[in-house]
């Protein structure tokens, strides 16, 4: 799979896809990740990539023509382009895992105030939003979404069984995890997780899953959605 950013900021990129798992992944071949300079695209001698919005207010704005040859330039036809935004649909697991079906995505940065509208009106196939916050830039959740999206690629993990018993993806929060040591300022391991039963092990992760996800995050159980 390939994965391209567009971004103001590729330095700001680079260092994150060197290491640990996506490093790895691209080492072997299983990924490719291209870092996209904005500014190749920009406007006249000082490459111009934003400008005042119209109606007034602060800030600058990226400008619709500049992403247009922006994203030409990357796009295929089996392309999937994505823009980065506070606005956007809400990324789920099951966006990384439809994600992770696709041969080619393409993740836009905004930057500054904003991005002109007619980029997610007419450029891009979907607004993407980590959460209800705002960032200074789509540069760390580009990144967020490669990791999750890489993850799920065959061979990229080293345990086949790690991304489905992980959390969200079947729609609960992961059981707890103890390791040694067994007791720890009289904090003990729980006695089932030592017993050797493996039905009873399993009985006990699935209790404490669906447990965690009730006192955590309610909203994912699907008898709490009214």
């Amino acid at each position: 799979m390939r994965f391209d950013i567009l971004t103001l900021h590729t330095e700001l990129c680079s260092s994150p896809l060197e290491h640990s798992i996506l490093g790895r992944a691209q080492e072997k071949g299983l990924i490719q990740v291209g870092l996209n300079d904005i500014r190749d695209h920009g406007r006249g001698n000082y490459r111009q990539c934003d400008d005042e919005p119209y109606g007034g207010g602060s800030g600058m704005v990226l400008r619709v023509d500049v992403l247009d040859a922006a994203i030409g330039a990357l796009r295929r036809p089996d392309s999937r382009v994505v823009l980065l935004d506070a606005a956007g649909a809400p990324f789920r697991q099951a966006t990384a895992q439809r994600f992770s079906e696709l041969p080619h995505l393409v993740l836009v940065c905004g930057h500054y105030e904003g991005v002109d509208h007619r980029v997610a009106e007419h450029l891009v196939d979907e607004v993407v939003s980590l959460g209800d916050f705002v960032l200074t830039g789509g540069e760390l959740p580009a990144l967020m979404i490669i990791d999750a999206v890489a993850r799920l690629l065959p061979e990229v993990l080293g345990c086949a069984h790690s991304k489905v018993e992980e959390s969200f993806q079947e729609g609960l929060l992961e059981y707890p995890q103890y390791t040694r040591p067994r007791e720890h300022r009289g904090w003990e391991v729980p006695e089932v997780l030592l017993s050797g039963h493996h039905a009873e092990i399993q009985a006990w992760r699935r209790d404490q899953a669906r447990a965690r996800t009730r006192r955590l995050r309610p909203d994912l159980l699907v008898e709490d959605k009214g």
